[in-house]
């Protein structure tokens, strides 16, 4: 069964730094971008991060932009969400997600997440 699954979530400090993991198999890394999308309680899923599956490229949302990092490591077929200077509002479950282009990070239509993960909880409170 293809599915992604996700590590790394937990409670944080406002300020504070997590990381996140998804691993992914390989056919999924070698044939989709992967992204990462986060859903609050009572709010819509929206895409934060994806980056390319050769890894040429990657792109972000503007309210991530300077304080996430999205990087695969093809050798543990893992791609990671650096989250640093974490605020209140990024308080989501994250999950990452098979896409067929990176483009549609910033829109809310999104093609080709018939691939994901059931998600990390990432709690920013003091």
């Amino acid at each position: 069964q293809l599915q992604l699954v996700e590590s790394g979530g937990g409670l944080v400090q406002p300020g504070g730094s997590l990381r996140l993991s998804c691993s992914a198999p390989r056919f999924i890394l070698d044939n989709y971008d992967i992204g990462w999308f986060r859903q609050a309680p009572g709010k819509e899923r929206e895409g934060v991060s994806c980056i390319r599956f050769d890894g040429s490229s990657t792109k972000y949302v503007d309210f991530v932009k300077g304080r996430f990092t999205i990087s695969r490591d093809d050798a543990k077929n893992t791609v990671y969400l650096q989250m640093n200077s974490l605020k209140p509002e990024d308080t989501a479950v994250y999950y990452c997600s098979s896409m067929y282009s990176c483009d549609s990070i910033g829109t809310t239509v999104y093609y080709g997440v018939e691939f994901r993960g059931n998600g990390t909880l990432v709690t920013v409170s003091s």
